[in-house]
Order: C-alpha cells, then structure tokens, then sequence
C-alpha cells in the first residue's frame, strides 16, 4: 500500500493510505465484462449466457452493495494535492478508453459473424449498450479535468454512446443549473423515470447546442464551424458506424441504435436518482443559493463506486468538480441513497416502488423538513403531492 503523508496546520504530520488504491483496477476491467458472456457462448451455443452482464448488473451489483456495505473513509485535506497528482490514478482513466472503443467494435464484430438469433443479437447490442453507458461516465470523470489532452479523451470515448454533446451541456449547464427547475438532467419530484427521460435527453442536446454555438459567436465563428466540439466527437462517432457497415453490413445501423440507445438510458437512469427532488432556493433578489452538498444524492456504496470511478460521492463532485474521483470525499450530513446506484436504478424503473420509498426520505432531510417550499417539485404531480403531504409552496421560496 502506498501511503500518503501531509502536516496539519497546527504541525501535526498526518499519514493516509488508500486502502481501495488496487481495487480501482475493477473500473479498468470492467467495460470488458461482454466478453465473458461472448467466451460462454461460444463454448456453449446458449444465447442467454450473452446477457450474462445485464444479470450482473442489475441483479447480483445491487445485492453485494448491500452485503459489502459503505465505505466513510475519506483522505485528509492535507494530502489530497498529492493524491491528485498521483498518476496511477490518471492512468486508469486513460487506459479505459482505448477498451471501451475495444468492447463495441468487438460485440458488433461477434454479433455480425456468429449465428446468432434475433434475439442474441438484440441481447449482445443491449450489454454492449450498459458498456457504452460506462463510456459516458469515463467521459465525465475526464471532462472535468483542465488538461487538454484528457478533455480530447473525454470528447472521444463520448464517441462511443454517440453522446458528444454531454460535456457541453454537463459542465456549463448542469454543473450551473443543478437542483433547479431550469435543469433538463435535476429529476423533480413527483416525476417518473419515463417522464424524465423525455425532458432530460432533448433538453440536454439543445442545451449543449445552446452553449457551444454561444461559445462559437463569441469567437466570430460559426456554430457549424470545424472547432465545434460537438461535431468533433459526433464526427468519430459517425466514423465508428461507418467503418462498422462497412465492414459487416447495414445490420450494424441496427445494432449501433439499439447500443446507443441503451446507453442514453444508463445516464438517464444516473441523472435520475443523483438530485431528485432537490432544490437550490433564491432570496429576495432571486439570486441562487451555489450549489452545496446537500443538492446531491450520495452513496458510498463500495462496489458500484469502484466500477464508476468514484461517482456516487456526487456531493462532493458538485462542490469541488475539478477534484479527481480518488479524492472525493464522504459527508456525513447529505442525502443518502438505499444502494448503490445499480440497486437505485431498478427502484426508479418501478415509479410507485420509487415514490414510496424516496419521497419521505426526501422530505425528511433536514434542510427540508417536510417543507414542501424546499423542494423541486414536478408540476403536473403537485396537486397529488400536496394532497398527501402539505400546502402548495409559495413561488420564489425565499432563503
């Protein structure tokens, strides 16, 4: 174990060590988990063995978040620089991305030359898909970091999914908007999964578009210009698809939009559950409260963390987000998720299952306090609301 060693302010020195520091490796491995169901089919012919990850995932992940448990280790301030600057760390975030382009090219190559059922097929394009959403959250973890050369990563895994435009929109509108209404990916209360997803997905392009096309105008240029960074990563994302019909046909047009699709729903799912409900107030000026640990759902939840580079210490990201994942810290006093977020994703999908258990633990927080005023409410679910727990709010709450 490699430790870490700093000195307080009052002169007393301090030594940490990063008991998790191999076991990141799991986060480096894991885009790869397609290819296990892929070694199983061929060995055995049985299609179901594809879905191998799909059961991983969302039926055994959530079980051993419970069984492992939470991690409340956090590093010292004193020595979180050198944890930052720590390039085993960055190495993993690199290494990821040249294997995320590995698992689709190698999951549409199996399924364009196995004798594979429609329904192998579809099952392959899905699991390739969960990958794909991993892809996004290798590009979050890379965009938010100043150097240019992990920003390009960040623009080419989000190639992968087809979702290039997600760093636009993440970093200058979600990031600026969060816990608002004005948010497309802040979910309301109230509001399902499925509704949310038809807000969140348009909403985050046109923001993305929004912005870059500013960003563009303010340069002279046009948004349709070579610099756009939207375009740049939409355009490796196109040469993916054509190099794959290329090479084994139209079928792939099928399977890229069946891959991609499933991805968008993996950070949809993730968007969902990371700040519903949660509400940064304005006072009487209307200027907004910054965004705080509380606006963020958190989970120290051990396995999933370990497989997405530290996101579920989402409080701490929305505080601080130039702060590398192994330096993100735990809050004793923040929203707190049930599980891991793979466990969370299965509760969103069953809206009434979602609402019975989020909702009081929503309003119980104690910068709530079943205050209906402090929390973001989906309108066309406020009058149910309401009914079953208190007043309509006023519309500015004030701080």
């Amino acid at each position: 174990m490699k430790s870490y060693v700093g000195t307080t302010a009052d002169g007393v020195a301090i030594e940490y060590v990063d008991r998790k520091r191999w076991f990141w490796l799991a986060s480096l491995l894991y885009p790869l988990q397609p290819f296990v169901g892929i070694l199983l089919h061929a060995e055995t012919g049985n299609e179901w063995w594809l879905l191998l990850p799909l059961a991983f995932n969302y039926g055994l992940a959530p079980v051993l978040d419970w069984l492992v448990g939470e991690d409340d280790n956090n590093p010292p301030e004193e020595v979180v620089m050198q944890l930052d600057r720590d390039r085993y760390y960055r190495w993993l975030t690199w290494l990821v991305v040249p294997l995320h382009f590995a698992t689709l090219l190698g999951c549409a190559a199996y399924a364009a030359t196995a004798d594979l059922s429609a329904f192998g097929f579809v099952s392959l394009a899905i699991v390739a898909g969960l990958v794909g959403g991993l892809a996004i959250n290798t590009g979050h973890e890379l965009g938010h970091k100043n150097s240019a050369f992990e920003k390009t990563l960040a623009s080419w895994v989000l190639a992968v999914p087809a979702y290039g435009h997600f760093r636009i929109e993440h970093n200058r509108g979600h990031h600026r908007d969060v816990a608002t209404a004005e948010d497309p990916a802040s979910a309301r209360m109230g509001e399902s999964i499925y509704r949310f997803a038809l807000r969140e997905i348009p909403g985050a392009f046109r923001g993305a578009w929004r912005e870059e096309k500013a960003r563009l105008e303010r340069r002279g240029k046009s948004a349709w210009h070579p610099d756009n960074l939207i375009l740049q990563s939409y355009a490796v994302s196109a040469a993916i698809a054509l190099a794959l019909v290329v090479a084994f046909g139209p079928g792939m047009l099928v399977f890229l939009a069946i891959h991609h699709g499933f991805a968008y729903w993996q950070l949809t799912s993730a968007n969902y559950i990371e700040h519903y409900g949660l509400l940064r107030r304005r006072d009487e000026n209307g200027r907004l409260e910054r965004c705080r640990p509380h606006h963020s759902w958190n989970s120290n939840h051990i396995l999933s963390n370990l497989v997405l580079f530290h996101l579920e210490r989402h409080s701490d990201h929305h505080s601080h987000p130039l702060r590398r994942y192994q330096s993100l810290r735990h809050f004793d006093d923040v929203p707190r998720l049930p599980n891991g977020y793979f466990g969370m994703f299965l509760l969103a999908y069953v809206p009434p299952l979602w609402f019975r258990v989020m909702d009081p633990r929503l309003l119980a927080l104690p910068h709530v306090q079943g205050d209906l005023a402090r929390v973001n409410i989906d309108p066309p679910a406020e009058s149910r609301i309401v009914a079953l727990y208190g007043a309509a709010r006023p519309d500015t709450p004030a701080l």
